[in-house]
């Protein structure tokens, strides 16, 4: 498979047409060509500074438009952002992800960024952070601190988007990424599927990003989760082959990207989430939350991926395999006698 950037809608249309058995064995093809395919990249997401928004994202309960549930936080303080790190490290993440809820970082920020990206860099992990669109010389000064990744989704097809947000524009978005790659970061952007827009929208927003002039490093393709308060809280729910087909042809179009099953996988079970890995993702989020709406724990992963075989080679690393089993039973005792989701959040997707 080679690498293109003149893909069309029509071709997504065909694609997403194909049987399903079809469509699949294409991306695991293509997947095998540029990947391992028992290896999935994993990454934790912090939210480094939450809520009050300007943004009026409509998906989005960090956003200041809205009256949701979610605590208005300042910036935290930079070693509380690494013992979040040194933790996220000891759980198995090899990225670690920092998001502030800003239209963009000011001046005042950076210093503070820049010495929480070195302090996660000495930890010998990968950096990656999402903070809003950045001008030319912010995108500098965090490649220059060592930042590997910057995330910013494109969201949506850039016919929908203004029905989603309208406070910065489809070009603002695309110039944050043309100043991130320019500073020599690697991009991650994607986009949320189901927030009402059409399948046509669905193809639109991967052409875009798939026509890039490079693709993303990380294509991180999110399952809308509906947050009461928000305008997107009664979306209606994507059908789940539809989300797994996005995933297949996500894969098919950007090849050599990892392509990350992202928000909504707490919703997922795990036939679904496996039927995500055989069309082609290849990272996930680890830990109980993303920014602010849940996501699975390490628990629920570290069970799901050891019963798929995926990772397996950091198991086979550990000289004493009955400590390993001993891990597992561990595990699967903490998961039987943990309190309900109803006792430790509140359930955003409902």
């Amino acid at each position: 498979m080679e690498l293109r950037h003149n893909w069309t809608r029509e071709e997504v249309d065909t694609l997403f047409n194909l049987p399903f058995m079809e469509l699949m064995f294409q991306a695991q093809q293509v997947h095998r060509q540029y990947h391992d395919p028992n290896k999935v990249q994993v990454s934790t997401l912090l939210s480094i500074k939450t809520g009050a928004c300007p943004e009026d994202c409509k998906y989005c309960p960090q956003s200041a438009h809205y009256r949701t549930d979610i605590d208005k936080e300042r910036l935290m303080e930079v070693e509380q952002v690494l013992e979040s790190a040194r933790k996220a490290k000891a759980a198995g993440s090899q990225r670690f992800c920092m998001g502030a809820a800003w239209k963009n970082p000011k001046e005042r920020d950076m210093p503070y960024l820049v010495e929480m990206i070195r302090g996660v860099k000495d930890m010998g992990m990968e950096t990656c952070m999402t903070l809003g669109m950045l001008d030319a010389h912010q995108a500098k000064e965090l490649a220059d601190a060592g930042l590997d990744y910057y995330n910013h989704n494109l969201d949506t097809s850039r016919e929908y988007y203004g029905n989603i947000i309208t406070t910065r524009t489809y070009q603002d978005r695309l110039d944050t990424l043309s100043h991130v790659r320019d500073a020599g970061m690697k991009v991650c952007s994607g986009g949320i599927i189901g927030m009402g827009e059409s399948a046509d929208d669905r193809f639109g927003l991967l052409v875009e990003l798939a026509n890039l002039p490079t693709h993303p490093e990380s294509v991180p393709i999110n399952m809308l989760v509906k947050v009461k308060g928000t305008p997107m809280e009664e979306a209606e729910d994507v059908e789940a082959f539809d989300f797994v087909r996005l995933i297949a042809i996500a894969r098919i179009m950007m090849p050599q990207s990892a392509v990350r099953l992202s928000a909504g996988r707490e919703n997922m079970n795990e036939q679904m989430q496996a039927l995500c890995f055989m069309a082609g993702a290849n990272s996930v989020f680890y830990g109980c939350k993303l920014l602010t709406t849940p996501n699975p724990s390490e628990d629920k992963d570290l069970l799901l991926f050891n019963k798929l075989g995926i990772n397996s080679e950091q198991k086979s690393q550990r000289p004493d395999v009955a400590e390993a089993d001993a891990l597992m039973a561990r595990v699967s005792h903490n998961i039987a006698s943990r309190p309900s989701d109803e006792d430790l959040f509140y359930d955003a997707s409902r």
